[in-house]
């Protein structure tokens, strides 16, 4: 490499000496000659340059501008190819294409969609040849004070669209250089437009951009964009929707009329101005032009939009929450690659087999978490509690404030509330998620407000599982029904409870601490801790989940089984949380950690997908390895444009690993853990002697949310579940701790795929011998609670006081955040509409 850049700088240096001694030429043959003769000559010169300019970018010369289309691939561009997605085991899990782009010829556009494109976009269309030399300077006119647009023609946005000139590899080694990658992909979006127009006709370069350009709410062309916004034809439609598909163009969010209708309607307006305004040259055109009056005009922009939108969903085959995230992966690692175009093949390190008991085990503890919430709520009112188990007032009216639907008819009746407020309770036909319904759908006749009080109550959970040693993704839920929850709950953001001691722990492991010491007292404590939400420092008390401090010296492997809160708060401090935090990201928490007492309790909101990979380090004796969602990617010509590399790193010593493998084994194995019904009979008890499996549960403030991750030596995996809002939560940890509702799930997942005798030989696996002498007495330490508190100290841990996280906040009050935020309203609220 180094000897490839010495030669282009050597070249380079030669071309601008040879450039400048052919400057000097060139000014010696006109020394002395007249004026006009030298006028000619520059402008001979100039436009010889031009076009020799032209013919080094169009042939790449010395690979200076990058890659440019032939002619062919002009005259016949590659139409888009769907990418296929493959599991671990061979099968296709479904394809990755833009079903919402279908070309249509010319004449089956209605014209008055190319007369508002025309008059909008390019008002000079019939009149150039590729490139508005008008509307540059005009631009560059307008840029000097302070006005800067736009001068593309359509036929140089067909081509950014079509040829993708603007990503980085179509630059060349100039385009490294910085300022001149813009001028490039300028000079080649003219160059190729020149061509093109050389190449087709006006008709088809309309018809081209009608079918190729993006028009937002993901409707690629016109045909999709009529029905997506319309429920009508390109051939149907109207002026006034031609104009709001159009205005579309400029920005298809801003000036979306779903999301943003006043916006739109401004655009729609504007677009029918400019129809107006340039209603002869169009008529010069379209025997039929559509505005011929300012009465015409003004009509048409007095009307309402009218939409009738319906996204069509492409959306087929299993495993959605995770192609979703494959998509995600691919944008990361490979940005240059277009699932929806290039005809690639994927190779996921889903297992399908894996994926089926995973959804599975989901759907049937789901649906008894879900029978458990409702008769535990029954006849008590609305679920929506505070802190103090108070009403929130006016939560679904929140809600519904910041719906689509309501912002809709605030939009249509403006200063009348009483409209929006009747429409809103007015019973309608609603599609509605229900277990037990053909295709988990159903219908109702019932009010707007009635679908989010019934759509919220539903519980929802994330579950993920992946191969310690490797990083590979097996199996990935991300929550109860795709179709109705697109929001992937293994992203989100939750407060992780007790699982989050884990870290503690293995900080201390990693200081010499080992399970079987006892230095710590169960006891009261008080500390003063700043309190964000309050702006000064406050009295923090954390409390054990029993209520009780038994006062004694616990050993750290029966205080991490049993859960014990004071334990781990003493423990953090003892160990620095700071030192906590380094230990949890070195292990694989991505996520901002605060530090804070209360962190040991797992006060910081994680995600489930982070929480698992952490705790795959310790199955892995200390080893981190990244997850890996795709190991291989083939292009459409069979050549591999990426492969996932095996990466670790240590990020436990290996001692501090090895016992806490041990500690999660106690959480199932010694009395008092909290995890023990994971080796009942119902799930792992029959395997005992052949597989090593320990976990941890967890449970936030409230009971908000319900954790288990569980480990095993080739296997590690982790549910979440909760309400889609925190303040929406059973009123018990009897019900709802981690061990009673997040448990089952892996549990019968683990057990349903050591029943698959395919998969047996590879997960039915025990950790093997020691690798360093270790006493067996420094992991043992068992501590059994008086009989009356046997059963409290089987429950999670993080589940009384009036504030046990010590934030001041209240946790079970709050909404969603941001991107959560938005998912759960538009869950709510917004697709309960047929």
């Amino acid at each position: 490499m180094g000897t490839f850049l010495k030669a282009v700088k050597a070249g380079w240096a030669k071309l601008k000496k040879a450039l400048a001694a052919a400057w000097r030429w060139y000014k010696g043959q006109f020394a002395g000659r007249p004026w006009w003769r030298k006028t000619l000559a520059a402008i001979v010169s100039f436009f010889a340059f031009i076009l020799l300019y032209a013919v080094a970018v169009t042939c790449n010369l010395f690979w200076l501008f990058g890659k440019s289309p032939s002619i062919s691939e002009i005259r016949n561009p590659k139409t888009a190819m769907a990418s296929e997605m493959y599991s671990a085991d061979g099968k296709l899990l479904g394809k990755f294409f833009n079903e919402n782009r279908s070309p249509v010829p010319y004449d089956s556009i209605n014209s008055v969609f190319f007369q508002a494109l025309i008059s909008t976009e390019d008002e000079r269309f019939y009149d150039h040849h590729g490139v508005d030399v008008q509307g540059l300077f005009a631009a560059l006119k307008d840029a000097t004070q302070g006005r800067a647009r736009g001068a593309s023609t359509i036929s140089q946005q067909l081509v950014k669209n079509m040829f993708r000139v603007r990503t980085q590899y179509s630059t060349g080694l100039l385009g490294k250089v910085p300022g001149l990658s813009i001028l490039i992909m300028k000079s080649k979006e003219m160059i190729i437009a020149t061509e093109l127009e050389l190449l087709c006709t006006k008709n088809e370069i309309l018809e081209m951009y009608a079918n190729t350009v993006d028009f937002g709410s993901n409707a690629f062309g016109i045909k999709t964009a009529a029905k997506t916004y319309f429920n009508t034809t390109p051939s149907q439609l109207k002026p006034e929707e031609a104009a709001v598909l159009v205005g579309l163009l400029k920005a298809t969010s801003a000036y979306n009329p779903k999301i943003n209708p006043k916006n739109s309607l401004k655009r729609r307006n504007t677009v029918l101005d400019n129809m107006y305004a340039h209603r002869k040259e169009l008529a010069e055109h379209f025997p039929n032009v559509a505005i011929t009056s300012k009465e015409v005009c003004e009509a048409l922009k007095d009307k309402p939009i009218k939409l009738n939108f319906s996204v069509e969903n492409a959306y087929q085959g299993t495993a959605l929450y995770f192609r979703e995230a494959v998509k995600d992966y691919v944008r990361e690692h490979c940005p240059d690659l277009d699932l929806d175009r290039d005809g690639l093949k994927i190779y996921t390190t889903l297992d399908s087999r894996m994926q089926r008991y995973a959804e599975e085990a989901v759907d049937e503890q789901m649906q008894n978490v879900q029978r458990s919430f409702d008769n535990h709520w029954r006849g008590l009112g609305d679920p929506w509690r505070d802190a103090k188990g108070n009403v929130i007032p006016n939560f679904i009216e929140d809600i519904a404030r910041r719906s689509d639907a309501y912002k809709m008819l605030v939009a249509r009746y403006p200063n009348n509330p009483d409209s929006v407020r009747h429409y809103m309770n007015k019973p309608h036909p609603v599609k509605l998620f229900g277990y037990g319904e053909k295709g988990r759908v159903k219908y109702e006749e019932m009010s707007t407000m009635d679908s989010i009080r019934y759509m919220v109550k539903y519980m929802h959970t994330g579950f993920v599982a992946m191969e310690p040693q490797t990083g590979y993704v097996r199996a990935y839920v991300g929550d109860i029904d795709f179709k109705t929850w697109k929001y992937d709950k293994v992203q989100a953001m939750r407060q992780p409870g007790s699982t989050f001691k884990l870290f503690v722990y293995a900080t201390a492991m990693k200081q010499g601490w080992t399970p079987a010491d006892a230095r710590i007292t169960d006891s009261y404590i008080r500390m003063e801790v700043y309190d964000p939400a309050q702006g000064k420092n406050t009295i923090w008390q954390p409390h054990n989940a029993n209520g009780h401090f038994s006062n004694a010296n616990i050993p750290l492997r029966a205080a991490f089984a049993q859960s014990v809160n004071t334990i781990a708060v003493k423990l953090g401090q003892e160990v620095g949380i700071d030192n906590v935090i380094q230990t949890a990201h070195d292990m694989g928490i991505t996520s901002k950690l605060e530090n804070a007492p209360a962190l040991a309790l797992g006060s910081n909101d994680v995600t489930l997908f982070e929480m698992v990979n952490a705790y795959a380090s310790v199955a892995n004796d200390g080893m981190h390895v990244s997850p890996v969602l795709v190991t291989k990617i083939v292009d459409a010509d069979g050549r591999t444009v990426y492969e996932a590399k095996h990466e670790e790193r240590r990020a436990l010593p290996y001692r501090a690993a090895f016992y806490m493998q041990k500690l999660l084994e106690a959480g199932v194995r010694d009395g008092g853990g909290t995890s023990q019904t994971l080796g009942g009979s119902a799930y792992l008890g029959r395997y005992g002697n052949q597989l090593d499996f320990g976990g941890k549960t967890g449970t936030s403030n409230n009971h908000s949310d319900a954790w288990f991750i569980g480990v095993t030596p080739g296997l590690v995996g982790g549910a979440w579940v909760g309400g889609e809002y925190r303040s929406i939560h059973f009123r018990t940890g009897r019900l709802g701790q981690g061990s009673r509702t997040a448990l089952p799930i892996f549990g019968l997942f683990m057990k349903k795929v050591l029943e698959d005798e395919s998969l047996k030989g590879k997960y039915l696996l025990k950790y093997p011998a020691p690798k360093e002498d270790i006493e067996p007495s420094t992991y043992q330490g068992y501590f059994a609670p008086p009989a009356e508190e046997a059963d409290s100290l089987s429950a999670d841990s993080t589940l009384v006081g009036d504030d046990l996280m010590g934030t001041g906040a209240d946790p079970a009050a709050e909404q969603p955040a941001g991107k959560a935020a938005e998912a759960a309203d538009e869950n709510a609220a917004n697709n309960l509409f047929e």
